[in-house]
């Protein structure tokens, strides 16, 4: 009798389920993986536009949905919510004794899934380890899990080396480029009018897409010029601002503050969505001028839609970028520079010859090829492997 492989996979916010969307649906049909979604943190807090029903639209089934007391987004709050999940993790896992959880990144709830999953000697699979994000506490929770983990799947052969030289065995790291990118091929995008429709707003001729997510680590100057981006921005004629809400992180409630005043002062030419789901945020791209903030999407899937993505700040600072990404510091001075060469057209008929350094085929299947095959066994350490390369 051939027995399914029991994989619970962690999803919290519209992000990380957005690039393993069409992963979670083929894993939902293998006849080897029995697949149990755990669906927590953003997806069931009003706010962030209760996206777990977007989860349930694609006909994902939900095993569980754990609320997290989340109750501000300072320091305290999340401390609190990561020990919570915590407690909360291990309930749920410590009877179900599944043979694999799934992980994909960095933020808070993952992290707590990952300490319950090692306590109950359960093996860690980790997606999107080894890369680098400079000002969020992100990095620090990123590579934790790292060390957490038995099995990776890295989006680049740069990652990879660097999870050996974090002395991880080679035989269990897998580059298989991103799934969010391979997402791209797989959607049939909504027309101009259906996307209208969806958002309620007319597109102009110009139309740019706007996030700005907390700099967690450091003097967060981003904060301190939200508005005078905005501002910036308002000044473009003819120009729709489509701004999306910031995650779940440590000082959020103040960028999504200033934003949502913003929209109310500019509702001609600007709108504010709580959460879009990534087939529309995907079809809206082909109709988008420039990808404006410091959100990872502007890094490493909108170069696939051959449009610039301005990168402002230190969020994204050490993740690798295609030349059609345009680092900007936090300032007036440089972001007008940065704007004034996404929009020129030489700039964008240039950037149609660059590739996307995270794309590769089959990326899913090869994650769940990966999957069947691993035997199932108890997590019981890890040598650390010395790389001289």
């Amino acid at each position: 009798m051939n027995f399914k492989k029991n994989i619970f996979v962690i999803t919290g916010s519209r992000s990380d389920y957005g690039i393993m969307s069409h992963v979670l649906k083929e894993m939902q049909q293998s006849k080897k993986i029995d697949l149990k979604l755990i669906v927590t943190c953003m997806h069931l807090i009003p706010q962030y536009g209760n996206s777990y029903k977007e989860i349930i639209r694609d006909g994902i089934k939900i095993y569980k949905k754990i609320k997290l007391p989340l109750k501000g987004d300072k320091v305290v709050d999340i401390s609190k919510a990561t020990a919570a999940g915590i407690v909360k993790f291990t309930k749920l896992l410590s009877p179900a004794k599944p043979d694999l959880v799934m992980i994909l990144g960095d933020r808070f709830e993952s992290m707590a899934f990952a300490i319950s999953a090692l306590y109950l000697k359960i093996p860690i699979v980790h997606i999107h380890g080894g890369e680098s994000t400079f000002a969020v506490i992100d990095d620090a929770i990123r590579h934790s899990i790292t060390k957490m983990a038995t099995y990776h799947f890295v989006s680049t052969e740069f990652y990879k080396n660097r999870l050996k030289n974090m002395g991880e065995d080679p035989k269990k790291i897998f580059n298989i480029g991103s799934l969010g990118v391979e997402n791209i091929n797989k959607f049939k995008f909504y027309e101009k009018k259906l996307i209208e429709k969806k958002l309620n707003t007319k597109l102009f001729q110009n139309n740019l897409i706007v996030t700005f997510h907390p700099e967690t680590i450091g003097n967060q100057d981003l904060n301190n010029h939200i508005e005078l981006f905005l501002n910036y921005l308002n000044k473009i004629k003819n120009t729709k601002i489509i701004i999306t809400a910031p995650n779940a992180d440590m000082g959020s409630s103040y960028i999504f503050k200033k934003i949502k005043k913003f929209t109310m002062l500019n509702k001609k030419n600007t709108i504010l969505l709580k959460s879009m789901g990534q087939k529309l945020y995907f079809s809206l791209l082909r109709y988008t001028n420039v990808v404006i903030g410091n959100s990872s999407s502007g890094v490493i899937e909108v170069p696939s839609f051959k449009i610039p993505s301005i990168n402002i700040g230190t969020r994204q600072l050490g993740r690798i970028k295609s030349k059609s990404v345009i680092d900007c510091a936090i300032s007036s001075k440089d972001f007008k520079k940065a704007l004034k060469k996404a929009l020129s057209g030489k700039f964008q008929k240039r950037i149609q010859q660059y590739k996307n350094p995270y794309s590769k085929k089959n990326s899913g299947k090869q994650l769940i090829k990966i999957l069947e095959k691993i035997k199932s066994e108890k997590f019981l350490g890890k040598k650390f492997y010395e790389y001289s390369g």
